[in-house]
């Protein structure tokens, strides 16, 4: 099942950063990732979950960044930055493709032109499968968008 992020779930997302972002932490360990999550509930922040009776087992999520601070998948102010990760356990079981979707579908509802996001090359596909055009390349990791 997927539902919206609420407040109660900020601790879960921050949990999901190192998930999301460890190919970036195995790199560079003091990155600001959760810039992320902090302050949860600013405008532009929305999400959703993915839950059974055990509890969370992933999330997709939006924020927007400034030029002065921008994320990592930072295109312009007015394009969100999209989070997804997934727990282990869960992978390879379309949970991510179901947040993927869930998330677009807000983010239509929000009345957005676009989001972003930040990827590895290897994981490109997944990502433009959904719709995601590269639009820059730097070292290992893709910025990509996703119109609306």
């Amino acid at each position: 099942m997927v539902r919206p992020v609420g407040q109660g779930d900020v601790r879960f997302l921050r949990d999901l950063l190192r998930h999301a972002y460890h190919w970036r932490l195995n790199e560079d360990p003091d990155l600001p990732v959760f810039r992320y999550v902090a302050n949860w509930g600013r405008e532009g922040d929305a999400g959703v979950i993915a839950f059974d009776g055990r509890g969370p087992y992933g999330a997709a999520w939006y924020r927007l960044f400034s030029t002065d601070e921008p994320g990592f998948g930072f295109v312009d102010e007015a394009t969100p930055e999209l989070t997804i990760a997934v727990v282990p356990s869960r992978r390879g079981q379309g949970v991510g493709a179901e947040l993927l979707e869930a998330l677009l579908a807000q983010a239509r509802s929000d009345g957005l032109a676009a989001v972003s996001l930040s990827a590895e090359k290897e994981q490109t596909g997944f990502y433009e499968h959904h719709g995601f055009v590269p639009v820059e390349e730097t070292g290992r990791t893709v910025t990509m968008r996703r119109a609306l």
